[in-house]
């Protein structure tokens, strides 16, 4: 059998060390640590970029929401010329050629 490794001596002796402890409760965050990560994230300009990248892809899902249901409306008009009487030659003509079929 081969020794232990390091890594498993070391793995071993977290997850003894992990066993014997026990639950307090919720841990606390300590005094004033949101508003220094608060203060960073202004700082660095993170909350900036993230706000202008849900910007755009807010005007982009916007952009296809109108294209997709004006392609819908166009789709819809189209279908209701078949409603009319003379608004679809072909299918007077299929009706024809079933009627003419069948006798």
């Amino acid at each position: 059998m081969n020794p232990p490794s390091d890594k498993d001596i070391h793995l071993d002796r977290l997850l003894r060390s992990a066993a014997q402890a026990r639950d307090d409760g919720p841990a606390e965050m300590p005094f004033g640590f949101d508003t220094r990560v608060i203060a960073l994230a202004r700082r660095s300009g993170n909350g900036s970029a993230f706000a202008a990248l849900l910007r755009r892809v807010a005007l982009v899902a916007a952009a296809v929401i109108v294209v997709a249901s004006a392609g819908a409306y166009l789709e819809f008009d189209r279908s209701s010329d078949a409603m009319l009487p003379s608004g679809n030659d072909f299918a007077i003509a299929d009706s024809a050629i079933q009627d003419e079929v069948a006798q």
